[in-house]
């Protein structure tokens, strides 16, 4: 694949937020996020779309026991064929190993005329996309690779100024200098112990008797233990964990925190809560994290993030997301392969 300069391939200064590159475009064109479902592949495919100013047209893929095991090895299932199935789009753009057959086929079916974007490490090597957006953390490369500090996202000036004109009435209600408190959870580096749930329901409890109001959320790999911790510790006036009743007030959290504090584990929601201008503090997630702290440690040495030390202290950040130099890449690079096409 032609057409991707040495600053593209490098893309994650990211200071700033998410204006469209649609004009870099040329009218009509179409875009198609094959989603597993999973939140976070999710928000890193639609972040890129939206920021291309295209409306993108989603086809889940759902793919049975064994193809998925098999995945991205495997052929993509039969089932899934509504998801490679015609018109074919300009520009498709996937996430999650299980999606990588699908995407694979829909670039074959289409006569090799769709584009197409994987996003994160493919298994199988650089011949998964026409390009691929992998976090410089996983050291992956190749001519058609770019490398972003941090992964997408939907965080922009624009959602964050609306959250904070009109927040979440749970976010409104809480009284004084608010800290979102972001927690991740279980993964294949490390589980959530004993020690680690009772460290942040620590956190989250002196933040309290401080005077600070706190407000939680959880992800999906959460451990209910560190839920119930956490909701236990918040159960004060100035205290609000969400427990998934009502709509999700996650942006609102962003958006009106005077502070963030997120655990390591998860490089989406780091990623997020750097795309806001809150000073963003990083407890250390358990288990082995080599690619995680050498995230971490980018992001510190940008001046991005603070690993949690016991203590809030005063400093300022400019905002920090890499989403726009990403779209910008795709954009770029969709247009040379065009070019070459025509």
């Amino acid at each position: 694949m032609t057409g991707i300069t040495p600053l593209s391939r490098d893309a994650g200064a990211g200071r700033g937020g998410g204006a469209s590159t649609r004009s870099a475009l040329p009218a009509g064109t179409t875009i198609r996020i094959l989603s597993d479902g999973r939140a976070g592949h999710e928000a890193q495919t639609l972040g890129v779309a939206e920021a291309l100013g295209l409306t993108p047209d989603i086809r889940h893929v759902a793919s049975r026991v064994l193809y998925a095991a098999l995945a991205p090895f495997a052929p993509p299932d039969p089932c899934d064929a509504f998801a490679y199935a015609p018109p074919y789009p300009d520009i498709a753009i996937a996430a999650g190993r299980r999606t990588i057959p699908t995407l694979r086929r829909l670039k074959r079916d289409s006569g090799g005329r769709t584009f197409t974007v994987y996003m994160n490490k493919p298994a199988n090597g650089p011949g998964a996309a026409d390009l691929i957006i992998a976090p410089r953390h996983d050291g992956f490369r190749g001519d058609n690779v770019l490398s972003p500090l941090t992964p997408a996202n939907r965080i922009t000036p624009e959602r964050l100024a609306a959250a904070r004109a009109a927040p979440d009435p749970r976010v409104a209600a809480l009284p004084g200098q608010r800290v979102a408190l972001l927690a991740g959870g279980d993964s294949r580096h490390g589980a959530y112990g004993a020690k680690e749930i009772a460290e942040l329901a620590h956190i989250a409890a002196s933040l309290l008797a401080s005077g600070r109001s706190v407000m939680a959320t959880a992800s999906p790999r959460t451990p209910n233990a560190l839920r119930d911790a956490l909701r236990t510790a918040l159960a004060a006036p100035s205290g609000f964990f969400w427990d998934g009743a009502g709509e999700n007030p996650y942006l609102s959290m962003l958006a009106n925190a005077d502070a963030i504090i997120v655990t390591g584990d998860s490089v989406n929601m780091v990623g997020e809560a750097v795309a806001t201008a809150a000073p963003v503090y990083v407890v250390r997630p358990p288990g082995r994290r080599g690619k995680i702290d050498a995230y971490l440690a980018a992001l510190s040495d940008a001046g991005a993030i603070r690993i949690w030390s016991g203590a809030l202290k005063e400093w300022r950040r400019a905002p920090f997301n890499a989403t726009r130099d990403i779209a910008k890449s795709v954009a770029q690079a969709y247009m040379a392969f065009a070019a070459s096409r025509s």
